[in-house]
């Protein structure tokens, strides 16, 4: 796994074939994990001397490694859907030598797998086609968090953005992008969703399913906006992931702890039932296993808050809640504002207002076990796009949204066919401003983007700001500006993610504003010509192309 640095195409990748991501909200399935009493009489595990067997007594058989916890088998109505390259599915690349135990408690077949600082658990109930997951990381002895399902060749579709074909597609950055012959770019980075976006993952044939449903992320990292790998296919195999910790594009430190349940679920070709998404999930029957750092519903609190005010309706606003120990995150109601995060574990927490992805407010809240915190009418205090301007492009809310080629580069690599060019210079009053300004720019290939723009006399005779937002940088890019022949400092470095993500499918690393005081000396004297704002791309890094400093753009504007 590395850990460097909508258009009618991703209508095809999410439309009624249901192959690839599936957002949340999709409407329950047949077999998606209901009891079924008229099979539970197999219900129970074996030992096949290398394995734990565990029969769900549904439709579903499958095998945990007795020496490594590694998923050996997943035998789903008799036919094997686990494994491709000689490897099984499992925690991290692999856990190795680890103690494995099993116990049945009940309706439910616990396995625990212990290696060092990471234990891992699969529990099984009763007639569902289920495999529930857990992962408990206790430091950073391992470079990151994630299980990953490993999937054999040709079962399902090889279809979407995150799939590619290894015997005739051609590598182009990292090992992990690739070009095909049609000029479209594929990654199993390009899935095009945030954490906020999705509640399930997967493939379908039309009549099987196969799903991970994932976890409510409370001990991950990122927050509700971070983008990572989903799923990945090619013609040697697919795979799906549940991400907790990747080092790409990260903007938080790691938690550690208990996270799960996530779900791998098999259907009769639908989604998998509402009832497992991590918001619905009834989880009552985990109290009693006791699996090591379980809180269950009573130990857990709720945050609910009458509303916001000052918002902007034109775009969706979030409630996160962060410390050092978890995260959660609720979408506000449209017009209100009103929010409630529910489930959530003691402590106190950063409450953060998102204006779309950019924080405009924040305050302390404290929970509590078995208790609700009601908040009275917050009042967005840091929106800069209350500030009067002369021109802006774009729009305040943390991501390059509106510009050139934004949504395109959620699942695509910059190079991609489909992208309109990085280059060319844009005018103001001339229409379509914002569309025609590029969402990326690097030094290595757009670098010196001309803005025109008119002054009044009286506005000429003024200093003013030039503010520009950006929301993630690469190699220590960031913007100069010369406006006319004034040329400003070097702004220093803001703190990014020191790895890849403009190449990656995310423009999400830390929103930062940068502010130019142009002198009125700058402006041009006489009102008909135009004044002219040159943007370049500054670093003490190099590299070339795509792979040469760059930063992401949230906003540009001139205030008044």
């Amino acid at each position: 796994m590395s850990t460097h640095r909508r258009n009618i195409g991703r209508r095809r990748l999410l439309a009624a074939s249901a192959v690839g991501v599936v957002g949340t909200g999709a409407a329950a399935a047949v077999g998606g994990g209901l009891l079924s009493s008229a099979s539970a009489a197999t219900f129970g595990h074996t030992d096949d001397g290398t394995n734990f067997v565990i029969n769900t007594g549904a439709a579903l058989v499958f095998k945990v490694s007795k020496s490594t916890g590694d998923l050996t088998s997943l035998v789903y109505r008799g036919k094997e859907y686990e494994g491709y390259g000689g490897r099984h599915s499992h925690v991290e690349s692999g856990l190795g030598a680890s103690t494995v135990t099993v116990r049945q408690s009940g309706s439910t077949i616990l396995v625990k797998v212990v290696h060092g600082a990471i234990t891992q658990w699969y529990a099984a109930r009763s007639g569902q086609n289920n495999v529930y997951l857990w992962t408990d990381k206790a430091d950073a002895s391992f470079t990151a968090t994630r299980f990953l399902v490993r999937l054999k060749p040709g079962l399902f579709p090889n279809e979407g953005s995150d799939s590619w074909i290894e015997a005739s597609d051609k590598v182009i950055e990292a090992g992990d992008v690739w070009r095909r012959a049609d000029g479209t770019t594929h990654s199993k980075h390009y899935s095009g969703k945030r954490v906020i976006d999705y509640d399930h993952i997967g493939f379908t044939t039309g009549s099987v399913g196969l799903w991970i449903v994932r976890s409510n992320h409370e001990k991950a990292s990122g927050g509700p906006f971070y983008r990572s790998l989903l799923r990945h296919s090619n013609d040697k195999g697919a795979g799906l992931y549940e991400i907790l910790h990747y080092n790409q594009a990260q903007t938080e430190a790691e938690r550690f702890g208990l996270q799960g349940p996530y779900v791998l679920a098999f259907t009769d070709g639908g989604a998998p039932s509402a009832s497992l998404a991590a918001a619905r999930l009834d989880t009552s029957w985990v109290d009693g296993l006791g699996i090591t750092g379980w809180v269950g519903a009573a130990g857990r609190g709720k945050v609910a808050g009458v509303g916001i005010k000052g918002m902007d309706a034109k775009h969706p606003y979030t409630v996160g809640f962060a410390n050092a120990d978890a995260q959660y995150w609720t979408r506000a109601a449209a017009g209100s504002g009103a929010f409630s995060c529910k489930g959530m574990l003691p402590g106190t927490y950063t409450l953060t207002v998102y204006k779309g992805e950019l924080a405009v407010h924040t305050r302390s809240v404290t929970v509590k076990a078995g208790g609700a915190t009601a908040l009275n009418s917050i009042t967005v205090t840091g929106d800069p796009s209350t500030a009067k301007t002369i021109w802006r492009l774009g729009d305040w809310d943390g991501t390059p949204g509106g510009f050139k080629n934004a949504e395109l580069m959620t699942y695509a690599h910059p190079s991609d066919a489909r992208a309109a060019k990085w280059t060319g210079n844009v005018t103001i009053g001339g229409g379509s401003e914002g569309a025609s300004f590029p969402a990326y720019m690097w030094s290595g290939v757009n670098d010196g983007i001309l803005v025109y723009f008119k002054l009044t006399a009286a506005q000429a005779a003024a200093a003013h700001t030039l503010r520009i937002g950006v929301t993630d940088a690469f190699s220590n890019g960031r913007p100069r500006v010369t406006v006319n022949e004034w040329v400003s400092a070097i702004p220093s470095a803001p703190a990014q993610p020191s790895t890849r993500s403009l190449t990656t499918g995310s423009y999400r690393g830390n929103n930062r504003s940068f502010t130019f005081s142009v002198p009125s000396s700058a402006w041009r004297t006489d009102v008909s010509q135009y004044n002219i704002l040159k943007i370049n791309i500054v670093s003490g890094s190099s590299g070339t192309a795509f792979l040469s400093p760059g930063t992401s753009f949230d906003c540009l504007e001139l205030l008044a």
